[in-house]
């Protein structure tokens, strides 16, 4: 059966989620959920935009599937799984990531850091099935220790470890990231033959430019302003180190980790019924 993508574009975070399916069964990579930091409300806009494309489609949905914990926006995934069933799934490093922040926010002893939150933790090599779409895992630390893409053959989900050629590459000094790794990472995705298409989690276009998320290996290669051909790994961990020292942490990080190494579940109700985000103080 021919296989389809459907692009979801966030403009309040710059993210882009995907529908991936043979016309019978689906993956949802990456969906958000909606929050306003000012409010402290969340709300399903982008969430029930993909619901209603899956309901259109008459799609199964059997997989939810996260690229790595992101610092950037709350994953839908929790509430997608109760409207649309299907598992969610990540890297299995995602225990080190687990380990940094239940340390970073305090958390109770329910919440233990041994992946149970997700229904299935990927493995590097390993391939799972979407009906008759076959994904394999790559693993690409850097960005977070526990960063994935998924290959769908000519085609890979390569999250925040690459962004489109004239945006660069993903920041690494989140606890546990490292641009020596992203290097790597990035090198190992662009050894992937030039007309392999890479899907982007994030654009950030530059002003006159739409948004957009997809470009092709050769194309990134010869391109990307911070990792085209000829730049040496020095090179660039002195870049990606240099540059990382000036950005302020993401707008969202701290609410929206507590969530995510959660597999999207909000925290649980306190003894008054309401379920709060913590934020700690002077430490990032």
């Amino acid at each position: 059966m021919p296989r389809t993508i459907q692009a979801f574009f966030d403009t309040d975070t710059g993210t882009i989620s995907y529908v991936l399916h043979d016309g019978l069964h689906a993956a949802i990579i990456d969906p958000v959920l909606d929050y306003d930091p000012a409010s402290g409300h969340t709300s399903t806009r982008m969430a029930d935009q993909i619901i209603d494309y899956v309901n259109q489609e008459k799609l199964a949905v059997q997989w939810l599937l996260e690229t790595h914990a992101h610092a950037d926006h709350l994953s839908a995934a929790a509430y997608l799984k109760s409207r649309l069933g299907g598992q969610i799934a990540i890297g299995e490093h995602i225990l080190q990531v687990q380990e940094i922040f239940k340390k970073l926010y305090n958390l109770d002893r329910e919440f233990l850091p041994n992946g149970s939150q997700f229904d299935r933790l990927l493995k590097e090599g390993e391939t799972i099935d979407i009906g008759t779409l076959s994904a394999k895992i790559l693993w690409v630390p850097g960005h977070t220790p526990a960063d994935l893409a998924f290959q769908v053959d000519d085609v890979v989900f390569v999250g925040d470890t690459l962004f489109m050629p004239d945006v660069g590459t993903a920041r690494a000094d989140f606890p546990g990231g490292s641009a020596q790794s992203l290097y790597r990472s990035i090198r190992k995705l662009l050894a992937l033959p030039e007309n392999t298409v890479l899907m982007h989690c994030h654009d950030y276009p530059p002003e006159g430019r739409d948004p957009l998320w997809a470009c092709t290996v050769a194309e990134q290669r010869a391109q990307n302003i911070h990792v085209h051909d000829g730049v040496s790994e020095a090179e660039f961990i002195a870049m990606r180190e240099a540059r990382d020292a000036t950005l302020a942490p993401p707008r969202l990080i701290l609410p929206s980790l507590q969530v995510n190494i959660r597999a999207g579940q909000l925290p649980p109700a306190e003894d008054n019924g309401t379920r709060y985000l913590k934020i700690p103080l002077n430490t990032l």
